[in-house]
């Protein structure tokens, strides 16, 4: 995966988790990512911007509450 620009597959390998969750966060605007036609693709720089983002929001309390 050397290229900036990564399909679903990619990403969900890089994020490891399944595609069908990538495609979920996708289409409720969770995770930044571009349409094109009837593909979808994410950049690299931006996902992992979106990551230190997330991890910045990340509240262990509110974690375990939604675990609940």
């Amino acid at each position: 995966m050397s290229s900036e620009i990564m399909t679903v597959k990619e990403l969900a390998e890089y994020l490891k988790v399944a595609p069908q969750t990538v495609y979920r966060k996708f289409r409720r605007g969770e995770l930044p990512g571009a349409k094109i036609g009837k593909a979808i693709r994410f950049k690299r720089d931006v996902i992992d911007g979106w990551l230190r983002v997330m991890s910045y929001r990340w509240d262990p309390k509110r974690r375990d509450e939604s675990c609940h």
